[in-house]
């Protein structure tokens, strides 16, 4: 596993070691050592999967302190284009996002640590994507950005007019009026 840095600070992207031939393809998904040798000290507690067809976005969430989620994301089947928001509060990065495909051929997966918004639009026929979280879901603390707030200006990489959006994800405020109790830690 090589653990590549992004931009935003303790937002990273894993690329996977592939082993492929005729028969298709290995790749160790989750090291805990690699994690722990790389000073990640994130301890998972809950798998998640999702299929979504062409077209859908979903996001931008998040769940609120005390039970946050850093969440470990990659797609089984199809490609997405996956994207996170620093809502971190005294963050350098605060309202920025990073967004990188992520592919069943291309195998990479994004590690988005607590106080990041998350979303991703599906941009093959369908997608499996999966993700393992270190927080188990709190309904009442789970909040959301719009996907399409202006001050963010995220290019999902779908045309507007195809689109899928659930009902939920349409009602979500604007960064600038979102609940928020994330504030920017660094050493």
């Amino acid at each position: 596993m090589e653990i590549i840095n992004t931009p935003i600070p303790d937002l990273l992207v894993i690329k996977n070691k592939v082993f492929e031939d005729s028969r298709g393809y290995f790749t160790e998904a989750y090291n805990e050592h690699v994690f722990t040798q790389n000073n990640i000290a994130i301890h998972f507690c809950q798998d998640n999967r999702s299929k979504s067809a062409y077209g859908v976005i979903r996001g931008l969430h998040y769940q609120l302190n005390p039970h946050s989620q850093s969440k470990l994301v990659s797609v089984i089947v199809g490609k997405v284009f996956d994207v996170a928001v620093d809502i971190r509060q005294g963050s350098p990065t605060f309202g920025q996002w990073y967004g990188i495909e992520l592919s069943d051929e291309n195998h990479l997966q994004f590690l988005i640590p607590q106080g990041f918004a998350h979303g991703f639009s599906v941009l093959s026929e369908t997608a499996i994507f999966s993700y393992k979280c270190d927080n188990f879901y709190t309904p009442e603390l789970d909040r959301g950005i719009a996907y399409n707030d202006p001050t963010l200006a995220i290019d999902w990489k779908i045309p507007a007019e195809k689109a899928l959006i659930s009902a939920k994800d349409n009602k979500h405020p604007l960064l600038s009026e979102a609940e928020i109790n994330f504030s920017f830690t660094h050493e």
